[in-house]
């Protein structure tokens, strides 16, 4: 159970982070206003919080293996929002940062 709520919260951090800086890059590169900047900033606030939320005490360890998800997950962000296709090193690199995460977060320690 708790590699499940993990890989929530991690899931839950990268919607945060990369919808708040996707509402961010809208409100100012596509003129959409400072609403889609303050929704962006909010967004970007709550993902702070959504990381304090993981069992691990380890700042380092909890923002290193998220590096992992924030790669992969920027790259599902634009395929699904912004009809971006990542080639295969794209794919290629976003499993190798998942792998990354498994061992960072997941690997059995003494």
């Amino acid at each position: 159970m708790t590699i499940i709520r993990s890989v929530l919260l991690f899931g839950l951090a990268a919607l945060a982070e990369i919808g708040g800086a996707w509402l961010i890059w809208q409100g100012v590169r596509e003129h959409k206003g400072v609403w889609w900047i303050g929704a962006g900033i909010a967004a970007l606030g709550a993902y702070g919080f959504v990381a304090t939320l993981q069992a691990d005490a380890n700042f380092g360890r909890i923002l290193a293996a998220y590096g992992g998800v924030f790669v992969a997950g920027s790259l599902a962000w634009g395929m699904v929002v912004d009809k971006f296709r990542p080639d295969r090193y794209d794919l290629i690199g976003a499993l190798i940062c998942l792998a990354g995460v498994a061992v960072i977060m997941y690997a059995p320690r003494s």
